[in-house]
Formats: structure tokens, C-alpha cells, sequence
């Protein structure tokens, strides 16, 4: 019953900011102990995990993009979101949002997925 998915523009300029939403049904993004993560897959290449927001708001970066990451939220859309800034060619993939349950999120474990969403960086 639970469902995400992800949404936003598929071509992003370099040195823009990648925005994208994951709209999430079958369970409020503000009931408890629920992690809501953003995951993204470059080309040829393994599952990066970018960070989350908990249930309560609060986030939690990946110390590879703390510095120009931002996840929010809109629970009144029952929504989250993910700004990525400053972007280059390597930020070109496939981008998911997931659920875990535990904060573990960084160690790629989730139980629900998006079916992600192909964010092209021109150059």
C-alpha cells in the first residue's frame, strides 16, 4: 500500500540545482521512526545514498553531499523533497526516494522504493 514517487524535471543544467519530489501515499511521512531517503544511481555505476528526513523533520546528509544538499518536506502534500545544487555531469542518474524504518537508510536498506527518475546534467 505504500507508494512513492519521484517527480521533477528530467534535464538539469550544469551549475543549477536539481529539484526533485517524491510524493509518498498509503502512509503519512510524519508518522514515527519512518526515514525518507533519497538514493541516486550514476551510470554503470553502484547506489549512492544522498540523505533523509525522519519523520520529525529533522535530516541526515551523506558526508559527500551535505554541502550542497537540502531534503524538506510538505506534509500537507505529503511530500519531500530534494534540492542538489551546483551540479555537474556526474550528478547525472537515476534518482530514487525510499523508505526505511530504522535510520539505516545510509547503509541502503529501505523497504519501499520509487521507481526513480532519470535526471540528465547538460553540459
Amino acid at each position: 500500500q505504500v507508494q512513492l514517487q519521484e517527480s521533477g524535471p528530467g534535464l538539469v543544467k550544469a551549475s543549477q540545482t536539481l529539484s526533485l519530489t517524491c510524493t509518498v501515499s498509503g502512509v503519512s511521512i510524519t508518522t514515527n521512526s519512518h526515514y525518507w531517503n533519497w538514493i541516486r544511481q550514476p551510470p554503470g555505476k553502484g547506489l549512492e545514498w544522498i540523505g533523509y528526513i525522519e519523520s520529525s523533520g529533522s535530516t541526515y546528509y551523506s558526508p559527500s553531499f551535505e554541502s550542497r544538499t537540502s531534503i524538506s518536506r510538505d506534509t500537507s502534500k505529503n511530500q519531500f523533497t530534494l534540492q542538489l545544487s551546483s551540479v555537474t555531469s556526474e550528478d547525472t542518474a537515476v534518482y530514487y526516494c525510499a523508505r526505511d524504518g530504522d535510520g539505516l537508510g545510509y547503509r541502503g536498506e529501505y523497504d519501499f522504493w520509487g521507481q526513480g527518475t532519470q535526471v540528465t546534467v547538460s553540459s
